[in-house]
């Protein structure tokens, strides 16, 4: 018997990871593909013409840094549900408008006019009864310390030049955001709870928990 069938995982479920910058979204998204053997869907960053516009000047590009998101995370779901579903995806669309749309909007390196013009944009496309939701969101949560120290053994230059205050933020706006998020069920998982760098069979007291989630959500 395989992980899947193990603790009852439906083939076609559709399971995100969601959490702030550095807090291990990537290694659970393939962690629990390879477990179950679904595929993944990540987030394209080496892709992203704005990125690093973004982080040099984040009022100048804010905007069309979170449009641009905003396309990119509706096809891929679309895509998603095309194919039948049985995929872990790296990152919600929910948190683009939730968090950092929001963000910018509230610091002033985003308008008015531009942040209710995304706003207007998102609710048309995500907050509908036809956009396919996922099964269940994945939420990783961990001291704020932890995550300033996974971000700096990544090693990314554009997040290494950035201020301590803006991870800070982030990382209190993530935990307001899931205390008051309701678009499909979630599974709060303590990033100190499991360590799937250095043991993979920790995979298996997740797998338990997504299997009853999932299950007690269809039915």
């Amino acid at each position: 018997m395989n992980l899947r069938e193990k603790y009852n995982i439906p083939n076609d479920s559709v399971i995100t990871i969601a959490g702030t910058v550095g807090i291990g979204k990537s290694t659970m998204t393939h962690a629990l593909a390879k477990a179950l053997n679904f595929h993944t869907s990540l987030e394209k960053v080496d892709t992203n013409p704005y990125l690093d516009k973004f982080y040099a000047d984040f009022e100048r590009w804010s905007f069309h840094l979170q449009i641009y998101f905003l396309a990119e995370r509706f096809k891929e779901q679309k895509r998603i549900f095309e194919y039948g579903g049985g995929f872990i995806q790296d990152r919600s669309i929910y948190e683009d408008t939730g968090i950092f749309a929001k963000m910018h909007y509230d610091n002033g390196t985003m308008t008015t006019e531009d942040y209710n013009t995304y706003r207007n944009l998102f609710d048309a496309m995500v907050m509908t009864p036809y956009f396919p939701h996922p099964d269940l969101l994945i939420y990783l949560e961990g001291s704020l310390e932890e995550v300033i120290k996974r971000i700096k053994l990544r090693g990314r230059e554009m997040e290494q030049q950035t201020p301590l205050s803006y991870w800070e933020e982030m990382h209190k706006r993530y935990q307001d955001w899931i205390n008051s998020f309701n678009a499909c069920p979630i599974l709060r998982i303590n990033i100190s709870d499991y360590d799937l760098m250095n043991n993979e069979d920790s995979i298996e007291s997740i797998l338990e928990k997504v299997g009853h989630f999932i299950n007690h959500s269809r039915h």
